[in-house]
């Protein structure tokens, strides 16, 4: 049985949600729900379900601020939302699947399949390497990984000053002049990066927040701790200063 976990603001979409789930599985079961994610985690804290239905946009507290404060998780995390323009953060925070409501049933369907498959742990080379590749390490970790040359390697982001972009494959320059190329598209490589330490300043790079030594305001562009100067476009120079 699958003692599954409800957080959402919305009693009614609680209420909605839980008779999806115990009408489209008898292997699950909703130990609690919870409308404050202040109590949710109070209960985590002592307490370990086989997954979590987790809603973003709650008054308090989003979703993410709450999985960022949710220490040892060890069960596979379902984003429940209306808005769609989360997933990427979504797989950023290790969420095993994003669900958009209203919730459609085969979405649902495909989503308890995952969560039976995460927790018998029953993965296969494959099926690993692509968990590794689609769902990256925390964030605290300061590793993320990436594939080349047909293995996986984990890289720490610490490393990583810039990434350029090179059609459908992208280069990454790290310390100490190396390179490495990917062979993911630019905007793939955005999405495993922690949006914490990276911006997108470019259609064709992505830099590392820490690594910058200047920004040159007129010219529109900045220079990095290896000398590069990257450009960044007009129309993203507001956001990536309220990044700085």
């Amino acid at each position: 049985m699958i003692r599954a976990v409800i957080v959402d603001d919305e009693p009614k979409a609680i209420q909605g949600l839980s008779w999806e789930l115990t009408n489209f599985s008898k292997d699950i079961e909703i130990v609690r729900t919870f409308t404050k994610p202040e109590e949710a985690l109070l209960f985590l804290k002592i307490n370990t379900p086989d997954c979590l239905f987790l809603d973003i946009q709650m008054p308090t507290m989003d979703g993410f601020q709450f999985l960022d404060q949710l220490n040892n998780r060890d069960f596979p995390v379902v984003i429940t939302t209306a808005y769609d323009e989360y997933a990427i953060k979504a797989l950023k925070h290790e969420a095993i699947d994003y669900l958009l409501k209203p919730i459609d049933s085969d979405d649902l369907s495909a989503t308890i399949d995952k969560i039976v498959k995460y927790n018998s742990r029953g993965f296969n080379s494959d099926k690993m390497e692509e968990l590794l590749m689609n769902f990256n390490r925390p964030i605290s970790n300061k590793k993320v990984t990436l594939s080349t040359d047909g293995k996986l390697i984990f890289l720490n982001i610490d490393d990583i000053l810039f990434v350029e972009s090179d059609g459908n494959y992208s280069t990454i320059f790290l310390k100490d002049n190396q390179k490495m190329v990917v062979t993911k598209k630019l905007k793939e490589v955005n999405a495993i990066l922690p949006d914490l330490e990276f911006f997108r300043t470019h259609n064709s790079f992505i830099v590392n927040l820490t690594k910058i030594k200047e920004f040159l305001k007129t010219d529109g562009y900045v220079v990095m701790e290896s000398n590069h100067k990257i450009p960044v476009a007009r129309q993203r120079r507001s956001d990536f200063l309220e990044k700085l």
